[in-house]
């Protein structure tokens, strides 16, 4: 971390830090000082780029970040203070934690851009798209919102696809290969698809929604 984003850090990162409570669910819509329209989630948010535009163009929307690396916390909080984002605030620690604390119905999107693909065969098991994260999101997903993903390793495309087409609870929007290849304009690149389209990998962008529930 470079000193100037330590000391921003150590200053500003406290107020946008939000810890679980010790007990019951988490409120996410009491994190910010003024009412807001709607929660959005990033789990595993990097160096906070995309989450940061997401939330510069969104005022009216409240931003929950996840991360547990310091240096991409400390880039995020940068460009909170850079841009005078009010509506962003992060957790910094492990996303299953956040989620199973959330209430049922709280999110409205949420974002999974570039995970580890955990290429080796005996690591898959600790891939972020699992099925007991899809219930996991599912659960606090309200009817219609949409979850996002994005990968440029294509086994973790096939296993995006596999997994998440199966689960009961989402419905993808985007069918066809082709379109999957180009990112929509009202979501920001990252420094990850930079990095990918220089190593010549072609990245994909998926949605799907959370089904209406019965």
């Amino acid at each position: 971390m470079r000193p100037g984003q330590q000391r921003l850090a150590e200053t500003l990162l406290p107020e946008l830090r939000f810890a679980l409570p010790e007990s019951g669910l988490l409120d996410p819509a009491r994190l910010f000082g003024a009412p807001m329209q709607a929660v959005w989630l990033e789990i595993g948010f990097g160096g906070g780029e995309h989450l940061a535009a997401q939330a510069g163009c969104h005022p009216e929307i409240g931003f929950l970040g996840c991360e547990v690396f310091e240096n991409g916390v400390a880039r995020l909080v940068s460009a909170v203070a850079r841009n005078g984002i009010g509506n962003v605030r992060i957790f910094a620690d492990d996303a299953r934690l956040l989620l199973a604390a959330l209430p049922d119905r709280s999110i409205a999107r949420i974002f999974i851009l570039f995970p580890d693909p955990w290429p080796k065969a005996r690591h898959h098991k600790r891939r972020l798209v699992a099925p007991a994260t899809l219930d996991q999101l599912a659960r606090i997903m309200t009817d219609g919102a949409e979850l996002r993903l994005a990968t440029d390793d294509p086994d973790y495309l096939a296993w995006i696809l596999e997994t998440v087409t199966a689960h009961p609870e989402f419905a993808s929007t985007a069918p066809q290969a082709a379109d999957w290849r180009e990112r929509p304009p009202d979501w920001p690149a990252t420094r990850y698809e930079e990095k990918a389209r220089a190593a010549g990998r072609s990245p994909a962008f998926l949605t799907f929604v959370r089904r209406v529930r019965t």
